[in-house]
């Protein structure tokens, strides 16, 4: 059960951070937003300035924390910055945590579905081996063991690609024509800013949950089909096919693949969470509505 009013720490309080604040926000919860520039924190959350990996820098607790978040990004995508957010941010926050004498009832860790090395379409579940094959996928799954290391009754949830308001590349690409095909198939996984804050927003306060969830929508989207939708409802030209290479050269880096895997939201949905945007048609028809409501100027080409 939902407690009346509880005091909330969001570690990271960015795109996803903000969006959960304003959840809880409206739902009469106190939340305190732990960022280097809190003049960017949502209305209503009380500011801590500073950096996790920097504890003796945040300053005092709130008088009882009784839920954490910890939902920080990396400031770049080097394994110098994956570390510094996911491995020294975690191990700061904990410390800070403990020096103030705050044991929340639980923590919610947003991890990452790139701990999963599979790229052959294979189902993917929470029970699936991990086999990363990159520093991004070995540092959340190392930051993971270092949540569940501590003590406090916690939860991961190994998001998809998050997307949503003012994250609408893919959109502005469909719009001018700069979508090119594969020349295999290739499984995409997403969840929409909305749901990625909603799903931590009801485990957080979930009777019983499991210590690991999925956080993506109910399907994967093979990317031929996502593009090929994209342009048709965007009305722009279809993408175009896969690059023809030259015997031996390398695709560019932009077409590398990083991964194809279909992941299940099963056990999320089975923990009682309805997803807002249960498909890429939902997500990316909302923010298509809203752009052309803001632009309403015919498609170049």
């Amino acid at each position: 059960m939902m407690p009346a009013m509880a005091q909330v720490v969001i570690a990271g309080c960015g795109y996803v951070g903000n969006r959960l604040a304003e959840m809880l926000l409206a739902e009469g919860h106190e939340v305190f937003g732990i960022r280097r520039d809190i003049s960017a924190l949502a209305p209503g959350v009380r500011g801590i300035r500073g950096n996790v990996a920097t504890p003796s820098a945040l300053g005092p607790a709130p008088p009882r924390v009784e839920y954490a978040v910890f939902a920080v990004g990396a400031d770049e995508g080097t394994e110098k910055a994956y570390r510094q957010a996911y491995l020294d941010g975690l191990a700061g926050f904990l410390q800070w945590l403990l020096d103030e004498g705050q044991r929340p009832r639980r923590i919610i860790m947003t991890s990452s579905t790139s701990v999963y090395g599979q790229r052959r379409g294979e189902p993917i579940n929470e029970d699936s081996p991990t086999h990363p094959t990159q520093f991004r996928g070995e540092t959340m799954l190392a930051s993971e063991g270092l949540l569940a290391a501590s003590g406090i009754p916690s939860v991961a949830i190994r998001l998809g690609g998050i997307y949503g308001p003012n994250r609408t590349s893919l959109i502005r690409r469909a719009r001018e024509g700069a979508l090119r095909l594969r020349g295999t198939e290739h499984f995409t996984n997403r969840i929409h800013r909305d749901d990625a804050a909603g799903l931590i927003r009801h485990l957080l306060f979930h009777s019983d949950p499991h210590p690991l969830y999925l956080g993506v929508d109910d399907r994967s989207a093979e990317e031929a089909e996502l593009f090929t939708w994209l342009a048709k409802e965007t009305g722009a030209a279809p993408p175009a096919p896969p690059e023809e290479l030259e015997v031996g050269a390398a695709p560019s880096p932009s077409r590398r693949s990083v991964g194809s895997k279909r992941c299940t939201n099963e056990r999320a949905r089975e923990s009682g969470y309805r997803f807002l945007y249960p498909t890429y048609r939902e997500g990316y028809g909302a923010l298509i509505e809203a752009l052309a409501a803001a632009d309403p100027s015919p498609i170049a080409g």
